[in-house]
Formats: structure tokens, C-alpha cells, sequence
């Protein structure tokens, strides 16, 4: 009998969605992001590492439809970024929290739940709350925070909604141990539940939860595969 040899394929993958082409960002002659060809899958989990400087804000700042590009493209779920449909599937969690003076951590989380199409009580987000550990400063208003608090709100803020991929921006900047711990456990299960989640950090150590670590040196990709801890210190060059 004749034996067949064509080869076997192997099983696809999940499809990428977030992908760049080319994409850059430049400030006069200062250059931001060099031209990155990037393609992560649905589903994954990545550590976007680099020192101050690096990149890795403008990236997802272009990614999240925050910042124009200057050159190249960026697409979220087959959108260009910053298009209605693009900006309905990504959820980003800044540095930076930006908040209203007037609102509660519950309206807060009230009006963006409103945003994005879920109906829900102002008094049903309390578990999310309680495991971020902000449930007894729910009737406060966070503009008055510290930033360890205001950068709780903006965790709670950001996971609220529906999304497809989770951005985040050096989440880990001003929270104790337990606020620490109540983070890696929620992008465990936002991981769980099916979401692509991008973290960019300092933490050397976060790179042994994730995928795939991507690392950035003054705008330019220096590293895209797996990584160790100790690679990482010597990728940002600490």
C-alpha cells in the first residue's frame, strides 16, 4: 500500500488581534516608537517590559486609539485603533488615572458600565469592589484618593466593562501588597475568561505569568519571545 507523505498540518492558532504594522510615533525629531511590526493572538498574555522612556505608554496609548500614529497602522479586532468598533473590544487601564471630581467610586463605575452597554444597579459592582479592596471607600469620591487608591478605581474601571483586550500601564505603581495581589488575581481570571491581556511593568517577576514577554530600548524592539526574570533585568538595562 502506498503510504501518503504529505505532511500533516498542525492546528492553527487562535487569529491575532492586535496587530501592528510598521506603527510609529514621533515628536519633531524625537523619536517615541521606532516602526514595530507586532501581531499577538487572541488570547494571550503578554509583558510589555522597557525602561522609562522605552516606548511602551506611546504603544499602548496608540493601541487603545489614544494617541495618533505617525506612521503605519495599528488594527484591534480587525479595526483600525481608535475606530468606534476597535475601541468597543480594548479596555485600557492608564497610569495616569483620570477621574471626575464629582462622582463616587460607584458612579464612576455606574456611568462607564452605562458607556458600554451594561445595565446594571450602582450597588452591583460591590465584588468587584470588595476584591480590589476599595468596597469601604465606594461612597467616597476618588479625585481625593491617594494614588494607591486612585490606581484601584482605575483597575475597577477598567475591568467593568465588556473587552476583548485588557491594555495596562504599569499597574502596580502605588499598591500595597494586598492591592497587589488583588490585581494579579483579577487579570488571572479576565485572562481565564478569554481576554488578550497587555501589561506593561518594572516588575521583573510578572514576566512568569504571561506568554511572552516583548521588551522595548529607546522606541526599538529588542526582544519578542519568552524571558526569565533575570532577562528581563538585562533587557531595560537595570
Amino acid at each position: 500500500m502506498r503510504r501518503d507523505k504529505r505532511r500533516k498540518t498542525a492546528p492553527a492558532g487562535p487569529p491575532p488581534i492586535l496587530v501592528t504594522r510598521g506603527a510609529a510615533k514621533s515628536y519633531g525629531d524625537l523619536v517615541a516608537l521606532a516602526p514595530l511590526d507586532l501581531s499577538i493572538r487572541a488570547g494571550e498574555r503578554v509583558a510589555l517590559v522597557g525602561h522609562n522612556g522605552s516606548g511602551k505608554s506611546t504603544f499602548l496609548g496608540m493601541a487603545a486609539g489614544l494617541l495618533e500614529l505617525s506612521d503605519g497602522s495599528i488594527e484591534v479586532a480587525g479595526a483600525p485603533a481608535g475606530a468606534s468598533a476597535a475601541r468597543a473590544s480594548v479596555s485600557f487601564i492608564p497610569d495616569n488615572p483620570v477621574l471626575y471630581d464629582d462622582l463616587s467610586v460607584r458612579e464612576h463605575l455606574a456611568y462607564v458600565a452605562a458607556l458600554h452597554g451594561v445595565d446594571a444597579a450602582v450597588d452591583a459592582f460591590d465584588d468587584l469592589l470588595d476584591r480590589i479592596g476599595l468596597l469601604h471607600r465606594a461612597d467616597d469620591l476618588p479625585a481625593r484618593f491617594s494614588r494607591g487608591l486612585r490606581q484601584k478605581t482605575s483597575i475597577a474601571l477598567g475591568l467593568v466593562r465588556p473587552l476583548d483586550v485588557l491594555l495596562v500601564d504599569e499597574p502596580f505603581v502605588g499598591l500595597d501588597a494586598p492591592g497587589r495581589q488583588a490585581l494579579l488575581e483579577l487579570l488571572d481570571q479576565t485572562h481565564r475568561d478569554g481576554a488578550t491581556v497587555v501589561v506593561a511593568t518594572h516588575d521583573p517577576l510578572y514576566v512568569e505569568r504571561v506568554d511572552r514577554c516583548v521588551a522595548l530600548r529607546d522606541g526599538e524592539l529588542i526582544h519578542d519571545g519568552p524571558a526569565t526574570p533575570d532577562d528581563v533585568l538585562r533587557l531595560v538595562g537595570a
